[in-house]
């Protein structure tokens, strides 16, 4: 077997080509768009190269067939963060079914992380937002939400036998939408929902600037203090709603308010993968036109819940429970369009928020694991700190 470091547009194509030859005869794989991947190696589209690095390989078999990928990264901003060693990572990693072949794979990550001065490595994870490629999927093998991986269940036991340990686990709940809500629930959002200085709306299209600034204000108060989340800058706000728009639906992105002041968010998108299941990873313009197919004539029966903020002071009041509550308004009438509402990427060291999402109804429907490997075995291994 050979591993070969991607330089060429050949290399690349064949990068973008091995997923869809492994997994031809998985019903439930969905190719994700070309560019989506390709921008996350690409210094002009991927703003982390900007404080950081990252190589990838393809693996050939005796015959120059390809029979294997992967990614190695390092974000200069948080090989330390919160960690005793230095940490880079890895992902995108695809493979035969064959150990010695998943493990030369990882072996080069491994190195080429080495001689960064790395000690430690996550994966699969993604370079750059915790958002999308993160975690290999354990259970829930069925059709991924949009920006998830998908896998074959025989990885999960090449990363268990390369001496990869769970660092934290990454769950989706899934709610039926006309079920009803907990009466605990109603309860504590009927006791804000009597405090008028409290205010709920959806966003609005024709007023996206001001609720990506709502949405930044929230965030910066709500987030920040997480392992691995930094501050939002107002630009970043703003490209992040209009990378939205697509997936947009402004009776799902719900705001709060206390007098006039933004206090928390519940950020629900359309599962663009219920569109790119017909785009074979293309945005050409056949393409656009399935996607527009599927928006405007088949329909979306699926939503992902994506972010949920609640700035500090707020807390502990009953505001999540008055967000939920005001979203079920609107989607509790007859014949309402979307069916199945996905909570997408609740680690398990967030207790506080697993919590919030079994009293609103929602169960464990799909596990991802993001695992950390440790170069030096005789060392410690400590798990993600946990959330107060």
């Amino acid at each position: 077997m050979k591993i070969i470091k991607i330089s060429t547009e050949a290399h690349k194509k064949a990068f973008l080509q091995l997923p869809v030859q492994l997994y031809k005869q998985d019903p439930n794989w969905i190719r994700p768009l070309d560019e989506d991947i390709e921008k996350v190696f690409d210094p002009k589209k991927n703003k982390y190269f900007a404080h950081g690095k990252a190589e990838r390989w393809l693996l050939e078999n005796e015959q120059g067939k390809v029979i294997g990928r992967v990614a190695a990264f390092i974000n200069e901003k948080t090989v330390m963060k919160d960690n005793e060693q230095p940490t880079g990572g890895m992902g995108f990693f695809e493979c035969i079914n064959d150990k010695a072949a998943a493990t030369l794979l990882l072996d080069t990550c491994k190195d080429w992380l080495s001689g960064q001065g790395m000690e430690a490595m996550d994966g699969p994870i993604n370079f750059g937002e915790r958002d999308n490629w993160w975690g290999l999927l354990v259970e829930g093998f069925d059709e991924p939400n949009y920006g998830m991986n998908y896998n074959f269940p025989y990885y999960q036991d090449f990363f268990e036998y390369y001496g990869f340990q769970m660092y934290f686990k990454q769950i989706t709940y899934r709610r039926i939408i006309d079920e009803p809500l907990n009466p605990l629930v109603v309860h504590r959002a009927n006791k804000i929902f009597a405090d008028k200085d409290y205010f709920f709306t959806h966003l609005k299209i024709k007023d996206l600037e001001k609720y990506a600034e709502d949405f930044r204000t929230i965030y910066n108060k709500a987030w920040v203090k997480h392992a691995g989340v930094k501050e939002m800058s107002k630009e970043q706000a703003q490209n992040i709603i209009k990378q939205m728009k697509p997936v947009l639906d402004e009776q799902i992105v719900i705001f709060a308010y206390y007098k006039d002041e933004p206090i928390g968010f519940y950020v629900q998108l359309l599962d663009m993968n219920q569109a790119l299941r017909y785009m074979n990873g293309k945005t050409n313009l056949l393409g656009k036109l399935m996607y527009a197919w599927v928006r405007y004539v088949k329909g979306f029966s699926r939503i992902i819940g994506v972010a949920f903020g609640i700035v500090p002071e707020h807390q502990r009041k009953g505001m999540e429970a008055g967000l939920v509550k005001y979203y079920q308004q609107i989607a509790h009438v007859p014949n309402y369009k979307y069916k199945i509402m996905d909570m997408k990427w609740i680690g398990d060291f967030n207790p506080k928020m697993m919590r919030l999402c079994e009293q609103v109804g929602g169960t464990i429907h799909r596990i991802h694991i993001t695992y950390r490997k440790l170069f030096d075995a005789s060392k410690e291994f400590k798990r993600s700190p946990m959330i107060d």
